[in-house]
């Protein structure tokens, strides 16, 4: 394989040394603050990075503040290689890392306290030929190197079965939830859910907006309302992490949450689509929107390079029948609300309560909508969704009907 490390432009080898020192100083003032914290307890820092190759074999390489340890996993449909990694600050310039040749995407983030992954999905089946991390020659920090070559469907299948690896599939179905506190123990509890986080960014604007970074501060906003009015409020994230979906619904389940809600500003084909959305679960979508905004929702975990284990094996008996029956009426009993609460104060979608099936929302006991606050597609719209004043001005109005919902269902229990 063609040797991609090293300067191939005929620049000198004095400047290129020249180049890095000042990159690394540039680097430093971005990231002091990391350098404050104690050595064991800093993040890694990734400050560059490049891709080479062609449809058979290719060539990762990203550059670190110090050498991380590393470890190489595989998952299938769709084959990816996952590069494991502590804590990563990722300070990468903007397509770094965009994928060519036998990469069909690239990602990376954060996986949760003190982790971090790459992403590498391949257009066919793949395996790594070479894994190194060597000190640079200037002695400022170290490389990771990853060699990916294409293999058939078969090594891949060995491969597989070979892994000691035991993954990190959602196991949430297999939780088992505390019974609900009797009498007047249990607060009024809210689950706000930011969706997406850490190495899933979700949609992305016009303009580079990252729905995490969207969802995120709103979230803050509504908890920071809700707990003003005596509301218990959960947060499934409170910084840039990645929460699995199966993780989110156990969240509310194991909070006895009284309703869960998931904020979101996602992306579609058509600019001109713009304005708020209300979601409730349902197996057959409303409408083909809807459909392809939960299909392409329902896959943050395959983003992140969790195996699809999610089995959907319908109704386990009738009290469960009956308890999912409850919770759909609350469910669309909240998200008329919402839309009532947002009408002539919000822009809102044509047909605003709408359905399909997203996996977030199927807590069978926790009445569940997704918030589509508005679509970073459309450029009025991530225009508003960058602005504070106005995410305060929907996260009041979102906690009042929420104040509506919990009125209703306490007199409902009196």
């Amino acid at each position: 394989m063609r040797e991609f490390v090293g300067c191939h432009d005929g620049t000198s080898a004095s400047r290129v040394a020249l180049y890095r020192r000042r990159a690394w100083l540039l680097l430093m003032l971005l990231v002091i603050p990391f350098f404050s914290l104690p050595a064991s307890a800093a993040p890694f820092i990734a400050y560059s990075g490049r891709v080479a190759g062609d449809d058979h074999r290719a060539r990762l390489i990203v550059s670190f503040d110090r050498q991380p340890d590393v470890e190489i996993h595989y998952v299938a449909a769709p084959p990816r290689i996952l590069i494991d990694m502590p804590a990563t600050a990722f300070a990468l310039p903007k397509d770094a890392l965009a994928p060519r040749g036998l990469f069909a995407s690239i990602r990376y983030g954060a996986m949760g306290p003190g982790r971090a992954r790459i992403v590498l999905q391949t257009k066919v089946p793949a395996s790594v030929d070479l894994k190194q991390v060597v000190k640079n020659e200037d002695g400022t920090g170290a490389r990771l190197v990853v060699d990916v070559a294409a293999i058939s469907n078969d090594a891949y299948s060995q491969l597989l079965k070979t892994e000691s690896w035991t993954g990190d599939q959602d196991t949430s179905a297999d939780t088992k939830v505390a019974p609900k506190p009797k009498g007047g123990e249990h607060k009024f509890t809210v689950v706000v859910d930011p969706g997406h986080g850490g190495i899933d960014s979700g949609a992305i604007g016009i303009d580079g907006t990252l729905e995490k970074n969207v969802t995120l501060p709103f979230g803050r906003m509504l908890a920071d309302d809700l707990r003003a009015e005596g509301v218990n409020v959960v947060m499934t994230r409170n910084d840039d992490e990645f929460i699995s979906l199966g993780d989110r619904v156990k969240i509310g389940r194991e909070n006895h949450a009284d309703l869960f809600i998931s904020i979101h500003a996602n992306t579609v084909s058509v600019k001109g689509v713009r304005g708020a959305t209300v979601y409730t679960l349902s197996d057959k979508a409303s409408d083909r929107l809807s459909a392809r905004i939960a299909e392409s929702e329902n896959q943050s975990d395959a983003v992140a390079g969790l195996s699809d284990t999610h089995d959907d094996d319908g109704v386990a008996d009738i009290l469960m029948d009956l308890t999912r029956r409850e919770t759909q009426v609350f469910s669309d009993g909240l998200a008329k609300k919402i839309v009532s609460s947002f009408d002539g104060n919000v822009r809102l979608i044509n047909n605003p309560h709408r359905y399909a099936g997203f996996r977030v929302l199927e807590a069978p006991d926790v009445p569940s909508v997704l918030v589509e606050l508005g679509y970073l597609s459309n450029p009025d719209d991530e225009k508003l969704l960058n602005d504070p004043k106005w995410r305060g001005e929907v996260a009041g109005l979102l906690t009042k009907s929420i104040l509506r919902y919990r009125a209703t269902v306490l007199a409902s229990r009196n």
